[in-house]
């Protein structure tokens, strides 16, 4: 793993790519950290004068309010009305209602100095008696509203968001409105004022097409343009920091103040969009760049990889299939750059050259193959024949013509089979009838002293194998197990082997393998020697490995008894060769 990293380091596609991204990628980074640089200073820049004038909005609603409250507080401090409307009517009607119409006439004639405000009221709660005083804003039917909601106020002893020391928002029917009390002794002073009335000034906000001013409630909650802010899911929590970026598909900058009066927010969204139309031109082209530069970046790559990388990949790939011996392999010719195009050419004819030049070793080695194969089939032990013509020599002393016309026909049948040299495979049931008639000659040789058996699979009979692999290990056992003074029983079977294989034992009644020789087989050892020993298993194992290479193999063994056994397996050719 470690060795296959390493090479792909020192690749030319590596050093390629890593080289474009080290120059390229920091170049496109500073681009882009340039810009959003850009874009973060021109927020910070809109954000800090449009929470200045927020502010500063906000500091002038606060000193309306103000100016409420101080009216508030002169009314409480000044009119000693307040203390008749402290006792219970019952106790002077007349003074009651006098003192009653007398602050009403005075907060009347007050309001309109006060333009926020739509309705000054007083509350005594010994007597449940409310007194409001209202601008002609607040039609006849909202104010019935209007005056039942502060008697639910004042009656529920003062809900949570009641306060005696700020503002508080009430909603009544969808309308935010203002709320001041005061208490002075046991009675309630206060003020009345639609909160759509403080943001008429705001009209005048330069926020964009799309940009709102709105108050909002403690909870902000805004209390204008409810439907705009759920639709852009606008966050109007700005407390954490000096702006915030809200919003789904389009964003918005928030920016808000809080009243130093009231429980209640001035707030500002400004879309995101209108803020970056304030960047510098030259800011923008760098954005513009940086984005093309991305853009454009898997166009680059694709052309590099298709001029270089894809080019110099299919060289090595067909270089790695040459390398594995495939020589039939060519790279195809593309519009490739010139340079690659000579290499192309150049590795081609340099395949061609080789290809030719292995078939011309190939053929070399196949015609030393075809004659070792013929000199191997040659080979005749003499012994066999000088013992063949004296069996022979001595029926005829006999006059046992019978047995000379087997012995002639096993002979000439043997000898036509070795003389086959040209072929590479035989089918099975000639082997097994040359081995056959091997056989025959040596029971004409060995009477009474050897015996043989043999079973085969039919549908085996007519497979491709290559000659005298059966009757050399036959030859073997005769050679060394079989002898006048003592009596041996060869058999041969020929089973299925699985799928194309051929499974074909030999198994003799004689002494078996001596041990060293048997250590020697089994580990693949040659055994020939120069008196022709063994000469034969060698021939065959040699043969075997030209034919089949390590499809076909040979196993040595000895009986628990007596006798040797030899097992070879080998694949079945089912059409000639």
């Amino acid at each position: 793993m470690r060795k296959r990293y390493g090479n792909l380091f020192r690749t030319l596609r590596f050093k390629l790519i890593f080289g474009f991204f080290v120059i390229v990628i920091p170049v496109i980074a500073f681009m882009i950290y340039n810009n959003l640089y850009a874009i973060q200073v021109v927020r910070n820049q809109v954000a800090q004068s449009n929470k200045n004038l927020i502010s500063l909005y906000m500091g002038q609603i606060d000193r309306n309010l103000e100016e409420v409250d101080k009216y508030l507080y002169s009314i409480a401090s000044l009119e000693t009305g307040l203390l008749v409307l402290e006792m219970p009517r019952d106790q002077n009607p007349d003074r009651y209602s006098f003192e009653r119409i007398q602050l009403y006439n005075k907060m009347r004639g007050d309001l309109p100095s006060y333009q926020l405000m739509d309705m000054f009221f007083i509350y005594s709660p010994a007597n449940e008696d409310l007194m409001v005083v209202a601008n002609n804003r607040i039609e006849f039917g909202n104010l019935q509203e209007i005056q039942n909601n502060l008697m639910h106020v004042f009656q529920d002893r003062y809900p949570q968001e009641v306060t005696f020391k700020e503002w508080f928002v009430r909603k009544i029917e969808g309308d935010y409105n203002l709320t001041r009390v005061i208490k002075y002794g046991n009675v309630y002073i206060g003020a009345w004022g639609n909160a759509k009335d403080l943001l008429v000034p705001l009209n005048l906000l330069q926020l964009g097409d799309n940009g709102k001013a709105f108050l909002a409630t403690a909870a902000l909650e805004p209390m204008a343009d409810q439907a705009f802010v759920h639709a852009n899911h606008i966050d109007l929590d700005y407390t954490d920091a000096d702006y915030k970026l809200t919003g789904t598909d389009k964003k918005f900058m928030v920016v808000g103040e809080k009243s130093a009066r009231g429980r209640f927010s001035l707030i500002a969204a400004i879309p995101d969009s209108t803020i970056l139309e304030k960047l510098p031109f030259l800011r923008r082209i760098v954005s513009f760049i940086s984005i093309g530069a991305l853009v454009l970046l898997p166009f680059i790559l694709y052309l590099l990889r298709r001029n270089i990388l894809i080019p110099v990949n299919r060289i090595i790939m067909a270089m790695r299939r040459a390398e594995d011996g495939n020589f039939d392999i060519r790279v195809a010719h593309r519009p490739y750059a010139f340079e690659f195009n000579v290499m192309v050419e150049t590795f081609n004819r340099m395949i061609s050259q080789i290809q030719e030049l292995k078939i011309n070793v190939m053929e070399e080695q196949l015609n030393n193959q075809k004659a070792e194969l013929k000199h191997l089939q040659l080979q005749i032990n003499p012994h066999f024949f000088l013992n063949a013509l004296n069996i022979i020599y001595n029926l005829a002393q006999v006059k046992d013509y019978a047995l000379i016309q087997e012995m002639t026909h096993c002979l000439v049948e043997y000898f036509r089979f070795m003389f086959r040299s040209n072929l590479t495979f035989v089918a099975l049931r000639d082997e097994i009838q040359h081995t056959l008639n091997y056989l025959r000659i040596q029971e004409m040789r060995f009477p009474d002293k050897l015996t043989f058996d043999f079973a085969s699979a039919d549908h085996l009979l007519d497979g491709r194998v290559p000659p005298l692999v059966i009757q050399t290990f036959v030859e073997n056992t005769i050679k060394h197990a079989v002898s006048m003074d003592r009596s041996v029983h060869i058999h041969i079977a020929v089973a299925d082997g699985g799928g194309d294989m051929a499974h074909i034992r030999i198994r003799d009644t004689g002494r078996g393998f001596p041990e060293e020789v048997l250590a020697r087989l089994q580990k693949g050892k040659m055994l020939g020697s120069q008196e022709g020993d063994h000469i034969g298993i060698w021939n065959v194992q040699r043969r075997l490995r030209l034919l089949y290479q390590d499809k076909a193999q040979i196993a040595f063994s000895n009986d628990d008894n007596q006798g040797a056994i030899v097992e070879v397996r080998l694949p079945i050719n089912r059409e000639a060769n």
